[in-house]
Parts: C-alpha cells; structure tokens; sequence
C-alpha cells in the first residue's frame, strides 16, 4: 500500500498556479534558477485495518535554466499485518526538464519530462526492493487565474510489475496568498497481484509569509479503494528562497 501511494507520485504550490504538490498530479514548472524549494511534508493513505504513509523532506533547486534537481529522502511507516513498522523509506531522485513554454496567442502548453529514480533504502519493508524508475511526461496551460496540469507516464517496477500511471488537476488563485484545486488520478497493477487504482482529491495552498507557505490535498479512492487507498492525505510546510 505505501508503495502504491508513493510511486504515483507523492513528493510528493505557488500562487497563483499551485500545481505539484500537495496533488498527486504533477506540473511541469522547475524551480527558478538559483532558487530552493523544500517541503517538509507528510503522507498517509488507510485501508481497512491499516495505515501507512511517510513524512520527510523534498528538496528541490533550480541548478540550471529549466532544470529543476530534486531529492525526497522520507521515514516510512505501515501498520498492516497485524504490526508496525516504522523505517527509512526509498530515496527519490528526479530531474526535471522543461522542454516547452507556453506563450499568448499559441495554444501549446509548457512541457516537461521528469525522470525519477527510487532507490531502494527502506529494502523489502516498503517495496519490491529494487530500483524502480518512473518516466513521465507533464503539461500545464494557464488561463488568468486558473491552471490545467497533468500528464504520466510509465514506470519501470522490478520485480513486481511495470505500469502506467497518470492524471490531471485543475488550481484557482484566490487572492494573493491561496489557491484551491482538485485532481483526479490513476495507476495501473503494481504488483502481480495487485489491481487498478483511482483516486481523487482536492488539496489548496496559503501563503504565511514571503518564504513559507502551507499546503495540503486529501480524498478517497474511486476504484479499488479497499485495496490502493479508502482516504489519503497530504500535508507539508514550504519554504522557498
């Protein structure tokens, strides 16, 4: 369940187009150049019985023009099967590449590929432990105060079965400080005996100061929720600078 809750996505936001997190849905706008991003953050998703999820940090900084690095290092927890576990979950290492702008009077959206790799840290405890590898694709085209974004791709599972996963979401500014937004999302097997997920979700951002912001997102499954995800949630403090 932690596994399915993280490789669509999770590290898992500015206004006015608050797009990535706190959604499972991703954007494809890199960290400005020369800036960071951090978000301190929390996850969890329950089925009956259970609850597992991670809190962690997701660093992101804008190393070159349109190239955002990206690292979420995360403590994962599950309580299924009678126990609890509680451990350092799988690394995640991205790169993500805007190859595309949206412009007036053009209806191209921007573009960007992300590849992420996890690595196996949290072992057996929180996946198939094998280096996994995710390649997607993500869109996003603004209209004033309102933002489309989504996109996926396919993911690379060894040792468990490979899959396609994907969504799409929709963000509204709110003032100068808050952004509301839903989304609804979706993964194929990740396991060989696992099944199809879906999932939706609303979430928003505020802005406490010029630095920090809190956001959170949350919503049941849809399809095979009693397997991917009855509730899950997302929560986190950013800082940018």
């Amino acid at each position: 369940m932690f596994r399915r809750l993280f490789t669509i996505g999770l590290a898992l936001v500015a206004v006015p187009a608050a797009a990535g997190p706190p959604y499972v849905t991703d954007d494809p706008q890199p960290t400005d150049l020369g800036h960071y991003e951090v978000y301190f953050y929390g996850a969890a998703s329950q089925v009956p019985g259970a609850v597992s999820g991670a809190g962690g940090v997701d660093f992101n900084y804008g190393g070159f023009r349109d190239v955002q690095l990206t690292a979420v290092v995360p403590l994962a927890f599950d309580t299924s099967d009678g126990g609890r576990i509680v451990g350092a979950g799988n690394v995640e290492l991205a790169v993500k590449y805007k190859v595309l702008h949206q412009s007036e009077g053009s209806a191209l959206p921007d573009i960007s590929l992300f590849p992420r790799v996890f690595v196996p840290t949290g072992g057996r405890r929180f996946g198939p432990g094998r280096v996994a590898l995710l390649l997607p694709v993500w869109a996003e085209r603004d209209w004033g105060k309102w933002s489309v974004f989504g996109g996926g791709g396919y993911q690379l599972n060894p040792g468990e079965r490979d899959f396609w996963t994907g969504g799409i979401a929709v963000s509204r500014a709110i003032g100068e400080r808050a952004s509301v937004g839903a989304e609804v999302y979706h993964h194929g097997p990740d396991a060989r005996d696992a099944r199809a997920f879906t999932g939706i979700s609303v979430g928003g951002t505020y802005r406490l100061s010029p630095h920090w912001s809190f956001i959170a997102a949350g919503g049941p499954g849809i399809e095979n929720a009693r397997d991917g995800g009855q509730v899950s949630g997302y929560a986190a403090l950013k800082a940018d600078f």
